[in-house]
């Protein structure tokens, strides 16, 4: 495993998938299963935090980049500010994930925030699980139809999952009001929409509302 220092707050490592089998995890593990990923993340900061000095007494914010031997990670502490509000990091993602956990006093130390990227630009959007299939029904016909953003269908294990990614540039409240319509049939899933794409069943690729709509 490597280690970058970026600055005080950020820290950059890099783990191959053959340093993850040393230490007791399999690949699968880690895109399928949430506690798995979690336990693996805390390995790897056991085993440099001796040997640095980095704090982690408030949120952190962990950014995983794929990569075709391994894994980056970019792990970020948060830090307040003089007026006392934290200094947030700016993507989309993280910002809502942040505002949600503050309205809901969810906050805690050590918080684990696992974003899945495509690269470091982009985001990979947000993946739900509908109880039946019937919810993506009920959530094309709620959604305003001037509504434009990516939206997909996919099935896996016997479970429907759709997968939104929205514009960086959509306000705040267009977020949470498209959220707040696909939350009412649907709950946000820990699979990822890498799993789904390579192990589940493409139902609609795009366009998922606008189908729905048209044939049911």
């Amino acid at each position: 495993m490597d280690m970058e220092r970026i600055n005080e707050n950020t820290l950059k490592l890099f783990i191959s998938y053959l340093d993850i089998e040393e230490r007791g995890f399999t690949k699968d593990e880690i895109w399928y299963n949430r506690d798995k990923g979690e336990e693996l993340f805390w390995v790897m900061m056991e085993e440099i935090t001796d040997d640095i000095d980095f704090e982690m007494d408030g949120p952190l914010w962990i950014q995983v980049v794929a990569k075709e031997n391994g894994l980056e990670l970019t792990v970020t502490s948060a830090k307040f500010t003089s007026d006392g509000f934290l200094d947030l990091p700016s993507s989309l993602e993280e910002k809502r994930k942040f505002f949600e956990n503050a309205f809901n006093g969810d906050i805690k130390s050590h918080e684990f925030d696992e974003i899945f990227v495509d690269s470091e630009e982009n985001y990979d959007g947000y993946t739900f699980v509908l109880k039946e299939f019937d919810d993506i029904i009920d959530i094309a016909y709620r959604m305003p139809e001037e509504a434009n953003f990516e939206n997909s269908l996919y099935e896996m294990n016997g479970k429907y999952y759709l997968h939104v990614e929205f514009d960086e540039e959509l306000s705040m409240e267009e977020l949470e009001n498209y959220l707040s319509v696909i939350s009412e049939g649907a709950e946000e899933a820990d699979t990822t929409v890498h799993l789904l794409e390579e192990y589940g069943k493409t139902i609609m690729a795009d366009h998922c509302f606008e189908t729905v709509r048209k044939y049911f």
